[in-house]
């Protein structure tokens, strides 16, 4: 069989949540995670996502749009409370976050969704998600894909790296320089494969083969929200696939690019339906993170 036929099944676990676009009265479903295990679908990869909603009309469009999207969402549970949300402006095309509410999307693996990982090829999950303490499990299981999105403390990648098939990085803000050297230091720290996004400068993917380069693709900028993601997923998907790396980043490119060109993470929009006075700063969300991270290091 030609590997790059290959059909790899991805378990996405983790953060949900509807993107707010309270200009246009309007809500998407995203979320890292989940954005993920769409756009691995739509690469041509067996999806599954693992996650929490709330029966709430918020919840109902997540269930629904993943269904749409053909993910398997046999792992999607329904809990009491209300379904995580987002608020997002847009710079010129560039998103920005608001304020969010987590909701019930803060979740650990059950003895179902272990299985679940054990019997796929790859498990992805991210800094959104919460899950630093389960990465260990999920990694003994499957190839761990994890986002550490603009997270570059040394002591976390330490930790976290040594378990990652691919990690990757959001590094818009960082020089050439700044990326590669960022590269080689999760190298260094055990992933086998690391990815760096950097906007419209491209990426980078250094791996046991080498360092490798894109420059991005040309986009008609309507929302960056999701590209990064995308990104994400078609990479993970060629490395599966052992698909050449130059063809994966200039395959990933022309998606993220895609991704770019419509509003919210993957399309789906429905009419805004949630309590906004539940919104917190992110900054006060990351906090929370950031302390439940230095108590477990």
């Amino acid at each position: 069989m030609n590997k790059c036929n290959k059909r790899p099944w991805v378990v996405a676990f983790g953060d949900n949540v509807v993107d707010c676009y309270v200009d246009r009265g309007e809500m998407y479903p995203g979320g890292n995670t989940l954005n993920l295990s769409v756009f691995v679908r739509r690469s041509g990869g067996r999806a599954s996502y693992v996650g929490a909603v709330a029966d709430d009309a918020a919840g109902r469009h997540i269930r629904n749009s993943l269904a749409a999207e053909g993910v398997d969402i046999s792992g999607l549970r329904t809990l009491p409370g209300s379904t995580a949300f987002c608020v997002i402006g847009n710079s010129n095309g560039d998103r920005e976050f608001l304020g969010a509410d987590l909701g019930v999307s803060m979740i650990s693996p059950e003895p179902a969704d272990l299985k679940m990982i054990a019997a796929a090829d790859a498990v992805h999950t991210g800094r959104s998600s919460h899950a630093d303490r389960f990465l260990e499990g999920f990694s003994a299981r499957a190839k761990l894909s994890f986002d550490f999105a603009v997270i570059r403390d040394p002591g976390r990648i330490a930790r976290i790296a040594p378990h990652c098939f691919l990690a990757s990085f959001s590094g818009g803000d960082l020089t050439k320089d700044g990326a590669e050297a960022l590269l080689q230091n999760a190298r260094a720290a055990g992933a086998t494969w690391v990815l760096v996004t950097r906007g419209g400068d491209g990426a980078l993917l250094a791996g046991p083969n080498g360092t490798f380069a894109t420059p991005a693709a040309s986009a008609t900028l309507t929302d960056t929200l999701g590209a990064g993601d995308t990104f994400i997923a078609r990479t993970l998907l060629g490395l599966l696939r052992e698909e050449e790396p130059g063809t994966v980043l200039t395959s990933a490119a022309r998606m993220s690019a895609e991704t770019c060109g419509q509003r919210g993470g993957f399309g789906h929009p429905a009419p805004l339906e949630v309590d906004q006075s539940l919104a917190k700063p992110l900054s006060e969300i990351y906090l929370v993170e950031e302390a439940q991270e230095a108590a477990r290091a």
